[in-house]
């Protein structure tokens, strides 16, 4: 992805939104319209995935709590500076079970952590749900846990690297829970879904 100044507006602009910690409604909006109107910025797949995000959480009019959390996720990562505009992150640093396994949805509990090419979360799990799986918060009783492909190097110290952590604990206990990135989750969706 070439380095335009398009790009270097998204990255600065995104890097403003970080700096108080906090995203409310009027910033996402604020957010929406900036991307609409540089369109230039579009040339970059994450950019472009970022803007569908931003709509879809503002298609209700209300940004509630978890859509803000899961959107200043992505700003930080979008913002990083070891982070290329585009890039799909090093899945290889993360603790995704080797060798992978096979993913079964009818009557298995997932947990989705991260940011998704697929869409939103809650569209995540309503490809789970319509396969026969259930969606929910991550406990013993969780069959898979799915990383988002915009996964970072750090995801130690971002906000979904909390479940991944506690995914591990769960698993060194003994519960039979694996850990997959979202290419191997779609990978095993009906063409419908993919």
């Amino acid at each position: 992805m070439p380095n335009g100044p398009g790009t270097c507006r998204a990255h600065g602009n995104a890097h403003l939104f970080l700096h108080f910690g906090i995203l409310n409604q009027s910033e996402v909006e604020y957010l929406q319209k900036w991307l609409v109107a540089h369109r230039e910025v579009h040339q970059s797949p994450m950019a472009a995935n970022l803007l569908l995000r931003v709509n879809s959480m503002l298609a209700d009019n209300v940004l509630d709590r978890e859509e803000a959390l899961e959107l200043f996720d992505t700003l930080q990562q979008f913002s990083g500076a070891d982070i290329e505009l585009g890039e799909s992150l090093k899945a290889t640093t993360l603790p995704l079970d080797e060798p992978l396994p096979s993913v079964l949805f009818d009557s298995r509990n997932y947990c989705f952590t991260g940011t998704f090419a697929f869409g939103p979360r809650h569209e995540c799990e309503a490809a789970v749900v319509e396969l026969g799986g259930a969606c929910g918060s991550l406990t013993k009783n969780t069959n898979y846990l799915v990383i988002g492909i915009y996964a970072t190097d750090s995801w130690a110290h971002s906000s979904y690297g909390r479940k991944i952590e506690r995914a591990l604990e769960l698993k060194q206990d003994g519960v039979p829970i694996h850990i997959i990135g979202e290419q191997h989750w779609r990978a095993h969706l009906p063409g419908a879904f993919s």
